[in-house]
């Protein structure tokens, strides 16, 4: 049997993994991470909404129309931001269920254009 002496890579240069963030993006997301209501995200209750949520809206994206049998690749957004508002967080009516690439996309976009 032949030995393999050499085996040329064929995936070339790859990408970097760490994205460019503007700056001033870094530091608003550093500050955001830091608010008090961040912790609410790790709570057995949240998880319980979000179950609940997604549920209710038959693990389909609210904004595409796509059904994902996947729950983690489901977000539960507030369709009006909270910004630490406790009663509008756990709020039930202000969530709905979007697929990640709705979420962290469009929805994202669409909220800093309204300033939200």
């Amino acid at each position: 049997m032949g030995r393999l002496t050499s085996l040329k890579s064929g995936l070339g240069a790859l990408p970097s993994s760490v994205a460019y963030m503007p700056k001033g993006e870094r530091e608003r997301d550093r500050a955001r991470d830091a608010q008090a209501w961040r912790r609410w995200y790790k709570t057995a209750r949240w998880q319980a909404l979000r179950w609940s949520v997604l549920v209710r809206d038959l693990f389909t994206c609210q904004r595409c129309g796509e059904v994902v049998g996947d729950s983690a690749k489901l977000v539960a957004d507030h369709r009006k931001p909270h910004r630490g508002d406790e009663a509008l967080f756990w709020n039930a009516d202000n969530l709905q269920a979007l697929c990640k690439p709705c979420h962290d996309g469009d929805k994202q976009r669409q909220e800093r254009r309204e300033g939200l």
